[in-house]
């Protein structure tokens, strides 16, 4: 954890040196208020002397007011240092992210990620910003405050350091539980937020199943299994500081019975005790809020742990050291050659097989088939989210593998199942695929996509914002929005995943008129599950199994009597 955040620290170098300046200034103060002491009692009060005493309390005060302005310079740049780098974990870990391809992410869960960014951040954000630095300036203090009591009395000291091991073995026994358990409590959060992230989204399947209560019960196991682990965190805690607070103040009265006798016996003068027990006392406080910061310090490496090992995924899809650059301007050929895969997840289960498809530039190609026969898998594989464990794919002729993934996805245009709705205005979603494009743009996209009607009604017009996930419009409205940015892409390969599924006639009229323009001169495959949608399409390819069983046009697959004709006839009769 302490190498991670010197990392972080050192873009900002000269404002941890003031704050570690302004600690040393701030540490030494308190250490010359114990000599002040020392002389107030054995010179001012002792030796009777007005004079002595009025110049030993100014000095005091002087030693106060800078005391003061290097508290506020050393909280200050600390508690900037905290917030600083705590920005630059989360955009850090939120770049990487984006680097991440989808299968990452369906391994995980999204609600884990979130607390990561959010709890764990936070968590590092309060040590560098606070705990650290107390453990700093206590450590100084400590060290410090231990020279000035072999300095006032070295049999008092002796006495003094022999109990050190009697405080520090609480502190080495409870720490390790408390980092264990420190853990475990971030884990448990994490499972909270993927909890209410899952069911906040699916609130209208869960009312509409009357899932409610069994709902607040699995949410209220969690929440007291969290707070099972955290009790236990804060009791291990609890006891640390206890154990430390009885030990260290024990061994300062007896110390102070000790050096009390000395004064009475003429071996110790009262501002020397006096001294010596400011300093003690120092130095317990110091013991103590060590040891209390220790805890913070075990959560805080535990949060860094957990960031860290996102920032040390390493993408499975990266652009090579000397990408290959697609030839200008685009043709949109795509060839899938001999491609044999399987997710990672289901190694033994080939989603493609022997797999070779060539697509001519502007030639519209529909993939059919029942479920699970690989339509999805070639669109994954064109956009570059896998790779093919055997065969090469292309588009005009450079091999993905070879391509800046980046550069590859610039050329293609996603019309999704489920049009994707940000909660962000029309006019964002639109140009969600171009962000430099014109407002004139947008409207002839939306008009292209016969969306410009219904936008018009709304509220406040491409200016609306349509909440999470696009619920303030219907299920042909958002499809048209999503179509109006994969023309305002204006990108030569479009890729339809059956975009018309789940809409009612009247939509999917509407829709496919949108679609129609959208696919004109550019290179389509499209996924369809309803056949009547793909009857115009220049060539079918039907999959079964993650192979090619037919390919043709549609009346010459029905007359040949095939997987096609069987499916055509199973939709059509129905």
């Amino acid at each position: 954890m302490f190498r991670t955040l010197i990392r972080l620290l050192a873009p900002y170098r000269r404002r941890v040196l003031v704050a570690v300046v302004a600690l040393v200034l701030a540490a030494g103060a308190m250490l010359a208020v114990g000599q002040g002491l020392r002389a107030v009692i054995d010179k001012g009060f002792s030796a009777g002397d007005p004079a002595w005493l009025d110049r030993t309390l100014a000095s005091m005060g002087g030693l106060i007011l800078l005391l003061a302005a290097a508290t506020y310079l050393r909280f200050y740049n600390v508690s900037w240092l905290g917030e600083r780098v705590t920005a630059d974990i989360r955009r850090r870990v939120f770049d990487h992210l984006l680097t991440l391809p989808p299968a990452w992410f369906e391994a995980g869960r999204t609600g884990e990620v979130i607390s990561r960014l959010t709890a764990d951040t936070t968590q590092i954000e309060h040590v560098i910003g606070s705990s650290l630095s107390i453990a700093l300036r206590n450590a100084l203090l400590l060290a410090g405050g231990l020279a000035m009591l072999f300095t006032t009395s070295l049999k008092l000291s002796l006495l003094t350091v022999s109990g050190v091991p009697l405080v520090v073995a609480p502190i080495v026994l409870y720490g390790r539980r408390v980092r264990r358990l420190a853990r475990e409590s971030q884990d448990r959060v994490a499972e909270l937020g993927n909890r209410i992230d899952e069911t906040i989204h699916e609130i209208r399947i869960v009312q509409a199943y009357g899932h409610e209560d069994a709902d607040r019960h699995d949410f209220g196991r969690l929440v007291e299994s969290s707070f099972a682990t955290a009790r236990a965190r804060v009791a291990n805690r609890a006891r640390l500081v206890a154990a430390v607070m009885v030990l260290v103040f024990g061994a300062i009265a007896f110390i102070l019975w000790v050096g009390g006798h000395d004064v009475l016996a003429g071996q110790l003068s009262a501002g020397e005790l006096s001294a010596f027990v400011f300093y003690a006392a120092l130095v317990a406080g110091s013991v103590g809020a060590l040891s209390e910061v220790w805890g913070d310090l075990q959560r805080a490496a535990g949060a860094t742990g957990r960031l860290m090992e996102i920032l040390g995924t390493t993408p499975a899809i990266v652009a090579p050291p000397r990408p290959q650059p697609f030839p200008e301007p685009s043709r949109g050929a795509v060839a899938l050659e001999r491609v044999r895969f399987h997710y990672p997840t289901r190694p033994d289960a080939p989603a493609l097989d022997d797999f070779s498809l060539a697509v001519e530039p502007g030639e519209t190609v529909a993939l059919v088939g029942p479920s699970g026969s690989g339509k999805s898998t070639v669109f994954q594989l064109l956009l570059r989210f896998y790779d093919p464990q055997r065969g090469g794919v292309r588009i005009d002729g450079v091999d993905l593998t070879a391509a800046d993934p980046l550069a590859l996805r610039r050329r293609i245009a996603l019309v999704p199942q489920d049009a994707v709705i940000f909660a962000a205005s029309v006019a964002d979603n639109v140009r969600y695929a171009r962000p430099e494009a014109s407002q004139a743009e947008v409207r002839a996209a939306c008009a292209a996509a016969f969306a410009d009607e219904f936008i018009a009604q709304l509220p406040d017009g491409y200016a609306t914002d349509l909440g999470e996930r696009g619920v303030r419009l219907s299920g042909g409205q958002r499809q048209r929005i999503a179509i109006a940015r994969a023309i305002l892409a204006d990108r030569p390969i479009l890729l339809l995943d059956e975009a018309t599924s789940a809409l009612d006639a009247e939509s999917e009229r509407m829709v496919q008129r949108a679609l129609d323009g959208l696919m004109r001169q550019r290179t389509t495959l499209v996924i369809a599950h309803r056949l009547a949608t793909v009857q115009k399409a220049d060539r079918i390819v039907v999959l079964d199994g993650g192979r090619i069983v037919q390919q043709g046009r549609h009346a010459e697959l029905i007359a040949a009597d095939g997987l096609y004709a069987r499916l055509a006839h199973l939709q059509f009769v129905a």
